[in-house]
């Protein structure tokens, strides 16, 4: 890398979770380095996670996801720069071309460039998906529109969404207008689709899911999935298994029904389209930058891209595996946070590493907490190059004879030459999800699992049993791995 020129502006692209976490450590390390962040939406650093639950109703406002305001953003030095879209930029020059509100085109000069655009979700290739009450989730105005069309009309305002006036009024106003749905179909069996099962099922409407594949969740496993596809039924969703849906059907443009692949037809509403996201990476694709295997761009372990002074961080790029070592892309929250804060510190002149992930990811299924982390699908272990066993128990979270224990259902994966742990789930109704923190922790430490069965789990009758779930499930697994 050569030497970057500190007169030029750090410039972001992406107001969210990595570019903003990037500028604000920049400021605070270097506070005399300008930063440019642009955005080219309205809304910047809110939680995305969130929105299923503010369509649920449990999060009141659109503003209770805001992480920070723009005049926040400001006082922190930052040259914030929102509904300014990045439509080109220039690695040789080392200038982006930015188009304006007004349609006006500039270009700003950078000593060194992030690229955090995040990701985008997806519809295609389900025909239909342009149809009114066809939605996905991603942003605040997709979730601002959809509560708005679950809302009853004659109560129903723009002001009562929140949003300090970012919201798409136009299309929020339009969709609150309407005759609010009775039937919902949802398209994907992963973390939006399971949360959202929640959030409809809130609003008293029939709620049917569809899952392409034979299991909800997939990369949770067969395990998580074989508790928490009956306990959707006994919260009243449908589900539909091995099942893809190939159309919606409207009149009058908005949808009325749905037909999959295999003849079956429903007459719905409304429907939550979740089948995945993609990286946002055109602007780099167009320049020298390189994309890795997964479509995301590869960054080295600051952050760095192929080119000079530019760096990538969040759901757009790439980062190493804790367990394989080689890049990957599972785009989470604190991924982004993480890496944007270390590449601002490097940038800041102290240069630090964006850390290895886990893929440690929790979800709520109604009652019921799940959580995974590393290697849990056996077929990708042997790819990586690993001899993978498993097993499962079933145990409980806390001692017998203290009230709330529930069945907590914990899969290991080691290796069966080294004995290493190389990942796990866990599912159950007592405080099951945050236990996955113990194995994301053993991963980091590349604990093999007769070390995880000798780790000092706190115990207390109101917390844990004696042996823990994850202990019973790690002495277990070492003791097939040993015999």
């Amino acid at each position: 890398m050569t030497a970057t020129n500190t007169t030029e502006p750090f410039v972001v692209i992406g107001g969210d979770a990595a570019g903003l976490s990037a500028a604000s450590k920049l400021k605070r390390e270097a506070p005399h380095r300008d930063a440019i962040v642009f955005e080219k939406g309205s809304w910047v650093s809110y939680a995305h996670c969130g929105t299923p639950y503010f369509v649920k109703g449990d999060v009141e406002t659109l503003t209770d996801l805001l992480s920070l305001s723009p005049s926040d953003i400001r006082d922190r030095g930052i040259d914030l720069r929102r509904n300014h879209e990045v439509i080109a930029v220039s690695p040789m020059e080392q200038t982006v071309t930015v188009r304006g509100p007004d349609g006006e085109k500039i270009h700003q000069s950078y000593g060194d460039l992030l690229v955090a655009t995040g990701a985008r979700a997806l519809s295609e290739p389900i025909s239909g998906s342009q149809l009114d009450g066809v939605f996905t989730l991603h942003g605040l105005d997709s979730a601002a529109n959809v509560r708005a069309f679950l809302s009853d009309p004659a109560e129903f305002t723009v002001e009562s969404l929140g949003g300090d006036g970012y919201v798409d009024e136009a299309t929020a106003t339009r969709y609150g207008a309407m005759t609010p749905p009775e039937t919902v179909a949802i398209v994907g069996g992963g973390y939006v689709g399971i949360e959202m099962a929640e959030a409809f099922s809130a609003w008293e409407l029939d709620v049917h899911l569809f899952q392409r594949s034979d299991h909800v969740l997939p990369p949770f496993g067969t395990a998580v999935a074989e508790r928490v596809e009956p306990h959707l039924d006994e919260q009243g969703v449908t589900l539909h298994l091995g099942t893809e849906v190939a159309e919606f059907s409207g009149e009058d443009g908005r949808v009325d029904s749905l037909a999959c692949s295999n003849g079956t037809e429903l007459a719905v509403d409304a429907a939550l389209v979740g089948i995945g996201i993609r990286p946002n990476v055109q602007l780099a694709a167009e320049t020298a930058v390189t994309l890795g295997d997964s479509g995301a761009i590869a960054i080295d372990e600051y952050g760095r891209t192929s080119v000079d002074h530019v760096y990538a961080a969040g759901d757009c790029a790439e980062m190493p595996h804790v367990v394989t070592g080689e890049n990957t892309w599972v785009p989470l929250g604190l991924t982004a946070n993480r890496a944007g804060r270390a590449i601002g510190q490097t940038v800041a002149g102290n240069p630090t590493p964006v850390g290895r992930i886990a893929g440690t990811a929790v979800v709520k299924a109604f009652d019921l907490e799940c959580g995974r982390v590393g290697l849990t699908n056996l077929d990708r272990a042997r790819d990586a190059g690993f001899d993978p066993v498993s097993e499962t128990i079933t145990a409980g979270s806390r001692s017998g004879y203290y009230p709330g224990v529930a069945e907590t259902t914990v899969r290991l994966v080691a290796d069966r030459k080294s004995g290493r742990l190389l990942g796990g789930s866990i599912v159950g109704g007592d405080r099951a999800a945050i236990r996955i923190d113990t194995l994301a922790t053993a991963l980091e430490g590349e604990l093999s699992i007769e070390e995880v069965e000798r780790l000092d789990l706190a115990y207390a009758p109101p917390f844990s049993p004696v042996w823990d779930p994850i202990l019973v499930a790690a002495k277990v697994l070492n003791g097939q791995i040993s015999s």
